[in-house]
């Protein structure tokens, strides 16, 4: 049956199916963690709770980070 003839359902059962066939458990998973609907806008609530971040405040509560370089 062409895609044309399918209804919206079988095609969904049929792309689900191929995805996780192809991608397995894990990556059907991944892939479809893309198209999940988030709410809210995040780069406006972002920046309501960057702005209260200092940097002073962080090092003092876990101390200062210790740069390591490979040899």
């Amino acid at each position: 049956m062409s895609p044309m003839q399918m209804t919206i359902a079988e095609i969904k059962k049929k792309g689900f199916a191929a995805l996780m066939r192809e991608l397995g458990p894990v990556g059907y998973v991944r892939f479809m963690q893309q198209f999940v609907g988030r709410k809210g806008d995040y780069t406006r609530e972002r920046a309501k709770w960057i702005d209260k971040v200092d940097l002073s405040d962080l090092d003092s509560k876990f101390g200062k980070r210790k740069v390591v370089t490979p040899h």
